[in-house]
């Protein structure tokens, strides 16, 4: 049975949105393959075990969390990666043989959380630190889309600090787009902090609510005609599956975060059930050749990323002229887009499992490569004066 670190939560307005994707998950996960070990990181970045962490009620009072749950640290300790409880009286509370991170947004799914992982050298589920950094910023995956030949939408970028200085400039430089645009922050997912703008007015107060949670600010053109779809990608640079094709419904300008996590819910206290509560359309209402051309996009995004383990990838469709652009890829989607592989025979559970084994076989093919090298430059130093007639390449 593997011993499976479930990670998830951290530093993130999307904290909660990872807790839900995280249980549902948690509660899939075959009970006689895998001892599932929650490890939940709190918004004030500390690392607490236990199984009521699988609940998602516990989530209701952080203070009876902290009370009955363990605070840890994760690390590698004489051949072992483990849990192991801090303060004065420090024990071991848990063996762990991988990790899953459930992770959305800043500092857990963009490479960060992932760096880390890789650093003490424990086997993990989903994009490594490169492919998890670009799928957070949007700005990176135009410029290598837009590199790799991949359709997309006119756009221009700029730092926070650069509109502070002369927005008079930035805002010249936005309107050489055609309105309607969209703006934004970079690095943030579940539709968080975007606004749609007709008009220069609306474009300065979308710019000020973007940078309040960004230092870097996407504004592109608005596609005519809009359908929205989105399809997932599953296995890594080897081998790669695609899910249904999904419509994307929704009343407003663009998918809210609401439209992701709330739902058609108008109930005071219903629970989320994350993006398997939007609204969609599977299939997708769309012909077979603009279903070829998705799958061919998305395929060649994936490979492009060098992503691994379960994407999905978003995309704007010109009804009118038939013309698909790729939007953006997610490295970790929200309740890891199953419900978009179910339409195809493929339960969760199902998908878990060859994540799972996706992630075995990336650790296996990364362990066979070399990392480090048996020689050591610094034998025979002494001191200082050993570095005078040293020269370094």
């Amino acid at each position: 049975m593997i011993k499976l670190g479930v990670i998830f939560g951290g530093e993130s307005v999307e904290h909660e949105v990872s807790i839900i994707s995280a249980v549902q998950a948690m509660n899939k996960l075959d009970a006689e393959k895998y001892e599932v070990i929650p490890i939940y990181i709190t918004k004030d970045r500390e690392w607490y075990t236990g199984d009521s962490l699988k609940d998602i009620e516990t989530y209701q009072d952080l203070d009876l969390l902290k009370r009955y749950c363990s605070n840890v640290v994760l690390y590698f300790k004489k051949g072992r990666y483990v849990l192991q409880s801090k303060g004065f009286f420090k024990r071991i509370v848990k063996d762990i043989d991988m990790v899953f991170p459930i992770v959305h947004g800043t500092n857990v799914e963009d490479g960060v959380l992932q760096g880390y992982l890789r650093s003490i050298g424990i086997p993990f589920v989903g994009s490594d630190v490169a492919a998890s950094a670009v799928s957070q910023d949007k700005i990176f995956q135009k410029h290598i889309f837009a590199n790799s030949g991949l359709p997309i939408t006119n756009f221009i970028w700029f730092f926070d600090s650069e509109y502070n200085d002369d927005s008079n400039a930035i805002i010249k430089k936005i309107e050489k787009l055609k309105y309607p645009v969209i703006i934004k922050p970079a690095t943030l997912g579940s539709s968080v902090g975007i606004a749609v703008a007709n008009n220069r007015d609306e474009l300065v107060k979308a710019i000020e609510d973007a940078i309040v949670y960004d230092n870097k600010i996407l504004v592109e053109e608005v596609v005519e005609n809009l359908m929205e779809v989105n399809i997932s990608v599953l296995g890594n640079y080897q081998n790669m599956y695609l899910s249904e094709i999904e419509q994307v419904m929704t009343d407003n300008d663009l998918l809210t975060f609401e439209d992701k996590y709330i739902g058609n819910s108008k109930k005071v206290g219903t629970s989320s059930k994350g993006m398997a509560s939007a609204s969609r359309k599977i299939p997708a209402d769309i012909d077979k050749k603009l279903r070829e051309e998705v799958e061919d996009i998305a395929s060649r995004a994936f490979k492009e990323l060098n992503s691994s383990g379960v994407v999905r990838i978003d995309f704007l469709i010109d009804k009118k002229n038939k013309k698909v652009y790729i939007n953006e890829i997610n490295s970790c989607p929200g309740s890891l887009a199953f419900y978009l592989w179910e339409p195809i025979g493929k339960k969760y559970s199902e998908l878990l499992d060859d994540m799972i084994n996706t992630a075995i076989k990336d650790y296996k093919n990364r362990t066979n490569k070399i990392h480090s090298f048996e020689s050591n430059i610094l034998r025979g130093f002494s001191g200082s004066k050993g570095l005078k007639n040293t020269k370094l390449k």
